[in-house]
């Protein structure tokens, strides 16, 4: 086995799964869980829909990802193997911004909870230009036009 192909490998089979499952629990989960923030005010509410959402995002994640193919012909790897990385990494990504809302004071909780997103979505912009050769910036840009998409639906909706 050459060096290029254990690296091909090694991104389809592991790379490639937790990054889907990182970039989706990041994003999807921001709507419910802001939406949650500033319909009831409360942070206790915002912590159990965000756990929710990323726990439930993880789960369909998982199924979706080791239901889509037996990696026997397209040499992806075992179902169950990347059903368990992207579900654990849509976790990862939907837990990490919900774990804010653990402080008492909403203000507090949503601050520290945008900063999180941010780093969230710029280790993913790095993660891509550190494996697949992206432009680190086009694709820091990419993933925040995405989570601001799903950010400003959680607001509206939130507000309404």
């Amino acid at each position: 086995m050459t060096e290029e192909h254990i690296d091909r490998a090694f991104l389809l089979k592991v790379v490639q799964p937790a990054l889907v499952g990182l970039i989706d629990g990041s994003i999807s989960t921001l709507a419910p869980l802001f939406a949650a923030a500033f319909a009831s005010g409360s942070t206790r509410i915002a912590f159990l829909v965000g756990t929710a959402a990323a726990i439930g995002a993880a789960i369909s994640m998982a199924f979706a990802e080791g239901l889509s193919d037996t990696g026997e012909h397209t040499g992806r790897g075992h179902p169950m193997i990347r059903g368990a990385i992207v579900g654990g990494m849509t976790f990862v990504g939907g837990i990490l911004h919900t774990l804010p809302f653990l402080i008492p004071d909403l203000t507090a909780a949503l601050y520290l909870a945008y900063l999180v997103v941010g780093l969230e979505l710029i280790a993913i912009g790095y993660i891509r230009f550190h494996f697949f050769k992206l432009s680190f910036w086009l694709s820091v840009a990419q993933v925040v036009f995405g989570g601001a998409l799903v950010f400003l639906a959680g607001v509206l909706i939130g507000s309404a």
